[in-house]
């Protein structure tokens, strides 16, 4: 399981949309998303650019680590 820390989340609308976002990846699947942690959890059917994760967060207006 991969997983990104996601920075500026604050509600559980913020969670829906970095889950929306990762579950848009070719690729990505079973994500789930901690609020308290802010750390995004996904599993890959096949191997998915870090940089392609990272910037479909940030389109949606978050930042990364």
């Amino acid at each position: 399981m991969a997983e990104v820390k996601v920075n500026g989340m604050s509600c559980q609308h913020c969670v829906k949309s970095v889950t929306d976002a990762l579950d848009a990846l070719d690729g990505v699947i079973n994500v789930s998303v901690d609020l308290a942690s802010g750390i995004a959890k996904y599993d890959e059917e096949k191997p998915v650019p870090e940089d392609a994760v990272k910037e479909a967060i940030r389109k949606i207006g978050f930042e990364t680590e």
